[in-house]
């Protein structure tokens, strides 16, 4: 009779609760799981689910307000929970590696990233005074970072966001570990540096045997990536298996949610008639989508940078063409360095183009006089991606909202406080916001606080740069959805600006996909997923997470 394998990582109703001044909050309620030697398990869900409490709990890295409040922990055999924090040490970096969600917070900018690896080889006795910098640059050189030795002598800000995300890597899997915990490891890049960091972990783990926790929003890219998900809710594990059956045949209806939000998959099903841009066009009438009216008419658009030392400029956006029509979402995909946010503040006016121009409702942009331009900037609003740094944090929620308002001095203070509280209501937020901060909402929230601002103006126009990017799969669809009910209702124009090809399919009527500054492909949207022409688009959709699984 077989015996059966006991894994490496056991938990066992796993809770977990923090000290507020509201009192005691249960984050974490119940959790188990195994994960075998060698094997990649995903936990599931939005912010709050508690998936990162989880895996913090299990490295031992709870914040000073957060305890483990029962339930057990079995790494290796060994029960962690209530070990002294020496011997979590010893465990944590060596036995336990992680690879944390934002690289520019837990890397230290004032260390060269080669004393960064060095420290971790020292401190767990992999390496030695002495060989130590040929232990960097070989660990370094594993996790795919080109002229590693070079590279070593390089601080956190001269890397770009997948090479930072390499070196975390670097760092995490330096001791090779028995378990790598991955906490979002790719959320903040592009499909194509997301699939090579996450081909990166899958090679490097296989080569040390080394077990996975992954944990993700995105149920496509946990799907390929893990052959068992557990989802998470509210701090509860709502559904666990396989991760192929999971994602074909949802039983829990947060799952089914889930699925049905994530981008990923359903620009994967891409289902005839379920895509937002196909209806949009099969509803307007046939006049208008044989002869759109341009809202905006980009020709020729270039913006060089001279370079330090260098005779030729640096070409960020290259000869660029496009048009925008009236009440249509045109979007701009590519990766990061494509041109395609220089593109965007060039038509808000916030760089001048070195050459070519951008139209306006008929008017060259270039030539407005100063109160034309004001009353350009009233009717084209911009969308930025982090709704945080881009609302004041001084500033109470109507504040903000007003602002645009009190700048073009529209009504009087009542009928200001009555347009706020009306665009309160048109982004489905509670009049309770009003009097809050920004710091009290949510990111979905606060990018609803940065929509009803963007709108308070009545624009013809809104340059979305990656409104999205930085939010949960669910909070994701909620914002398109709306994006979407104010584009009929308002007949708003969108320049939407992403990285995630999935998002723009769900949104977009045309799209144009960026290389190294120049427009390499434009078509309707559906013709191209459907029939993609450059083998860079191609290479885009190939990247897309989950992409290769096949779901019905």
């Amino acid at each position: 009779m077989d015996i059966p394998a006991i894994p490496l990582l056991r938990v066992r109703n796993l809770a977990v609760s923090f000290r507020t001044t509201a009192g005691e909050v249960d984050a974490v309620r119940g959790v188990s799981f195994d994960i075998p030697q060698g094997e990649t398990l995903a936990i599931v869900g939005e912010s709050g689910s508690g998936k990162s409490t989880t895996a913090m709990a299990i490295i031992g890295l709870l914040p000073a307000n957060g305890r483990v409040t029962g339930g057990s922990i079995e790494f290796n055999g060994r029960e962690l929970i209530g070990l002294p924090e020496s011997e979590m040490r010893g465990i944590r970096g060596a036995a336990i590696g992680l690879v944390p969600q934002d690289p520019m917070s837990n890397l230290n900018p004032v260390s060269r990233i080669g004393t960064q690896v060095a420290e971790t080889l020292l401190v767990h006795g992999k390496a030695t005074r002495k060989n130590v910098q040929a232990r960097v640059i070989e660990t370094l050189a594993a996790a795919g970072l080109p002229n590693a030795a070079e590279r070593a002598r390089q601080y956190p800000h001269e890397f770009s966001g997948g090479m930072r995300q390499r070196a975390l890597i670097a760092i995490a899997l330096a001791c090779a570990p028995r378990l790598l915990i991955a906490d979002e490891p790719t959320s903040a890049l592009d499909v194509t540096v997301q699939r090579t960091i996450l081909d990166q972990i899958d090679r490097m783990t296989a080569e040390l045997g080394s077990s996975v926790l992954l944990i993700t929003h995105d149920l496509g890219l946990a799907a390929e990536r893990a052959s068992q998900l557990v989802v998470m809710h509210r701090g509860l594990v709502v559904e666990t298996g396989p991760a192929a059956q999971l994602l074909r045949d949802p039983q829990h209806e947060y799952t089914r949610a889930l699925v049905a939000a994530a981008p990923s998959v359903a620009a994967i099903r891409a289902q005839s008639g379920a895509l937002r841009a196909v209806a949009r066009l099969a509803e307007a009438p046939a006049g208008t989508r044989a002869a759109p009216d341009n809202i905006v008419e980009v020709r020729g658009l270039t913006k060089n940078y001279p370079v330090r030392g260098q005779r030729e400029p640096f070409v960020a956006v290259d000869n660029v063409s496009f048009d925008i029509p009236r009440g249509q979402t045109v979007a701009i995909v590519g990766e990061s360095g494509s041109g395609k946010t220089t593109t965007a503040r060039m038509l808000l006016r916030v760089f001048d183009p070195t050459s070519g121009s951008i139209a306006f409702n008929g008017q060259d942009v270039a030539q407005l006089t100063k109160k034309a331009l004001r009353d350009f900037r009233e009717r084209v609003q911009p969308i930025f991606q982090d709704p945080y740094s881009s609302l004041n944090p001084s500033f109470t929620i109507g504040r903000i909202i007003e602002e645009p308002l009190v700048a073009y001095k529209r009504g009087s203070q009542a009928e200001r406080r009555a347009r706020v509280t009306d665009l309160l209501d048109q982004v489905a937020l509670p009049t309770s916001m009003l009097r809050r901060y920004p710091s009290e909402l949510s990111g979905g929230q606060r990018q609803r606080v940065a929509i009803a601002r963007a709108i308070a103006l009545n624009p013809d126009l809104i340059v979305c740069d990656e409104p999205v990017s930085a939010l949960d799969v669910l909070v994701q669809a909620q914002i398109l959805d709306l994006l979407g009910e104010l584009q009929n209702r308002l007949g708003l124009s969108y320049l939407f600006i992403s990285h995630d090809l999935a998002v723009v399919r769900l949104i977009s009527d045309q799209v144009c996909v960026m290389k190294d500054g120049a427009i390499v492909e434009a078509a309707p949207s559906e013709e191209l997923f459907s029939d993609p022409q450059h083998p860079y688009t191609r290479m885009l959709l190939s990247s897309i997470p989950g992409n290769e699984l096949q779901i019905a």
